[in-house]
């Protein structure tokens, strides 16, 4: 990572990390090691970066999306091999996306131009829309948006080309007429679609009980800003949740038949998945790589201790998309406050993170220059620092060089979910996308990064059984619907 990045990049955003035992631990109090509990965890086989990214065919959202604001929602795009594409967004007024609101249809032409040079491993892309259109599912969903638009001067004039609610139809397309009033409807509205500048396909293997390994394909798109003001200006440098290939999709998939099959008037209702208290005992670890805004590639590792609500967790940083080659890790431990549920977010908890202790480790040659060039004083007790070499910043009060600063208080918010295959995953407040972190109040994450896995449990935990219900196979499903509507 270029060393002008490093201040950027450790802005404490700690909560998540690869963890170890703090000092002095008893026996009794330490969490084993399971065999499958390393940093990430594997799918079994390795990630192959498609370049260039081949877009053709439907992609689909797994499963509810949560968006900044907070929005829920379901996405379902098909690429043309003409480079026409024509997409879906799915809008709901619960985490479950049960009730929809309003969808969206947005027809449009893509182009990929080169790879990234900013994001390695992404493509750059430019978009232009030849036509928005919104539908809304019910007259309370058109009030509300009507409500929202009102609250601006741009949204005030965007009102004026939606239905008044008297004349509402069920159903009824209402077209955005022109680029100009597009762009300003979108801005009223929060609505962007700069996610198709930044580009990513992989592909993996996925080891299936009893059987032969499964393709799964993904596609990676642009971040959306965690400022709704900021979204029509911002150039993404991370990724949202992928969506998968209608196709070649992780089994089982309860949500990917009802994504692929909907339309604009027949918006998905996603299955209700059931509740799952929030337990955050035992060891958390990354799925894969991971990418943030700002050139980031890490993987993150946690381990909570319920009993005594302290945490502890590892940054492992790297300059590449696959994470292989690291530059320097960042250990943070301390306390966590009871939880709280959310109000902003249903299925959400509220929990404050004090950080106390950090320690540092440079992984490469250039952080540890940056690191030996800092202020006495400024960055751990006097020495040289030296690659693979863990030094504590505590007395410091952190790290100037990193952005680090002790103590911190994070104010976050957190979830626990069951996926189809049995396992828990822990959704962490995604970090704001200017590059701070979230020490205020007003700044608590409504939104989610990407989930880690339950790794090791508490002693004496039992795992939960796996569901029973599999995905229907969309292949004969999609093989229709992949030319329907073609522009």
């Amino acid at each position: 990572m270029p060393a002008a990045m490093l201040p950027y990049a450790c802005v404490l955003v700690l909560l998540g990390a690869s963890t170890t035992e703090p000092a002095g631990a008893t026996e009794s109090s330490r969490l084993r090691w399971e065999p499958h509990c390393q940093q990430p965890v594997s799918e079994g086989s390795p990630v192959t970066a498609v370049l260039p990214p081949r877009l053709d065919g439907p992609w689909i959202s797994t499963g509810c999306e949560v968006r900044p604001g907070p929005e829920f929602l379901t996405r379902s795009y098909t690429f043309y091999p003409n480079r026409l594409f024509r997409a879906y967004q799915f809008y709901y007024g619960d985490p479950s996306c049960q009730e929809p609101t309003h969808s969206l249809l947005i027809k449009g032409k893509v182009r990929l131009r080169r790879a990234s040079w900013v994001t390695r491993g992404a493509t750059e892309a430019d978009y232009h829309l030849h036509k928005v259109g919104i539908v809304f599912h019910s007259r309370h969903a058109l009030l509300d948006v009507i409500e929202r638009l009102n609250q601006t001067w741009v949204g005030q004039d965007c009102v004026g080309r939606l239905p008044q609610a008297t004349a509402w139809l069920p159903g009824a397309l209402y077209e955005l007429p022109s680029a100009r009033a597009q762009g300003h409807c979108m801005a009223a509205l929060g609505f962007s679609m700069h996610e198709l500048s930044l580009v990513r396909v992989q592909r993996r293997l996925q080891p299936q009980p009893r059987a032969v390994p499964q393709l799964v394909e993904e596609l990676y798109l642009g971040d959306i800003h965690t400022d709704r003001a900021e979204r029509q200006h911002y150039r993404p440098t991370g990724y949202q949740h992928p969506l998968q290939s209608a196709l070649h999709h992780a089994r089982p998939c309860p949500a990917c038949a009802l994504v692929a099959r909907a339309d604009e008037h027949h918006p998905p209702v996603l299955p209700r998945a059931p509740a799952v208290p929030l337990r955050l005992g035992g060891r958390w670890v990354s799925a894969g790589c991971e990418v943030r805004p700002a050139v980031l590639f890490l993987t993150r590792l946690f381990t909570f201790h319920g009993h005594s609500r302290a945490w502890e967790g590892r940054y492992r940083h790297f300059s590449d998309p696959a994470c292989r080659q690291p530059t320097f890790t960042v250990y943070a431990a301390g306390s966590y406050s009871r939880g709280a549920p959310s109000a902003r977010v249903r299925g959400g908890t509220e929990l404050d993170f004090e950080v106390t202790r950090v320690r540092v480790t440079p992984m490469d040659p250039v952080t540890a220059a940056v690191l030996n060039a800092s202020e006495p004083g400024s960055c751990g007790a006097p020495g040289a620092w030296a690659v693979g070499v863990e030094r504590d910043v505590t007395a410091t009060q952190g790290c100037a060089a990193l952005g680090i600063r002790l103590p911190h208080v994070e104010y976050e918010l957190f979830k626990v979910e069951r996926d189809a295959r049995g396992r828990s995953l822990l959704f962490i407040g995604q970090r704001p996308s200017d590059g701070s972190s979230p020490d205020t109040p007003e700044k608590r994450p409504t939104s989610y990064q990407a989930p880690l896995v339950l790794c090791a449990r508490p002693p004496g935990s039992r795992a939960p059984r796996p569901p029973a219900t599999p995905s229907p196979p969309l292949q004969l499903l999609v093989a229709g619907l992949a030319l329907r509507g073609a522009l």
